[in-house]
């Protein structure tokens, strides 16, 4: 007997399913806000965590943590980006190795050593920890932005060469594009380390939900504990799946 064929699946369905999957992850970080909230509901705060866990205190928090977040992925983007493409243009292997060699030590160091470090040789605070958040961050984007340059077919950089394309206008229309998805995810990377990062900035005095977590540690409140390190992880759920969608909103079509 031939072998029965496997029926294609329906277009709504796949629809329906890409659409469940993208909104699963802010169903999960509703559901666990939720639950935390209940949570502390149940629970008699004393004196200290009420001073903590309010609506002001908290807010302060995550936005000084979003905005050190956002600006230095951002850095990230408008100095790593540059610097991949260069690298992928360069003949120069001193060039290359400078560049590439100091990413790495940035990524290689801890980012609790890299934040101390730049404490100490210039001043605490939000533009320290911003810095230090750029250095760490760097590599990815880097190594992603020459990774994707480097598997854009030559074969099509050569036809659009022949068809008089300059090579400015064959990176900007063809490269570019063609490495958008390998870019991204490198940016997607980038930013849920310095979610993560962020929270040591408190020990320099640049504030972020790292407060609440060393408050929490000091102070043995628990629930201050617990407050702090479910928001950084909420945090970061939703940065990484805002992310993923301009990932795949941003990636050019037929990819």
């Amino acid at each position: 007997m031939a072998a029965e064929t496997e029926r294609p699946v329906p277009i709504s369905r796949v629809r329906r399913l890409v659409v469940w999957h993208r909104f699963i992850t802010p169903l999960i970080v509703v559901v666990v806000l939720a639950l935390l909230l209940l949570w502390l509901s149940s629970i008699q705060l004393d004196s200290i965590e009420q001073r903590t866990l309010n609506a002001d205190y908290i807010a302060l928090r995550v936005g000084e943590h979003l905005s050190l977040t956002v600006a230095a992925s951002a850095l990230v983007a408008v100095l790593a980006i540059p610097a991949g493409i260069l690298l992928s243009r360069t003949r120069s292997r001193v060039l290359r190795g400078t560049i590439l060699g100091i990413a790495n030590v940035g990524q290689a160091t801890p980012a609790v050593g890299v934040v101390i470090l730049l404490a100490i040789v210039w001043q605490t605070g939000y533009t320290t920890a911003l810095v230090a958040l750029v250095i760490y961050a760097f590599l990815p984007v880097l190594r992603n932005t020459m990774i994707g340059l480097q598997q854009v077919d030559a074969t099509v950089t050569e036809s659009a060469r022949g068809m008089g394309m300059t090579g400015g206008q064959v990176l900007r229309r063809i490269e570019l594009p063609l490495a958008v998805p390998v870019i991204l995810a490198g940016l997607r990377t980038s930013l849920v380390f310095c979610v993560g990062v962020a929270t040591i900035a408190t020990f320099i005095n640049a504030g972020g939900l790292g407060d609440m977590i060393v408050n929490g540690l000091k102070l043995q409140r628990f629930p201050v504990l617990v407050t702090g390190a479910v928001l950084v992880a909420c945090i970061a759920l939703l940065i990484d799946w805002l992310a993923a969608v301009a990932e795949d909103l941003l990636r050019p079509r037929g990819i």
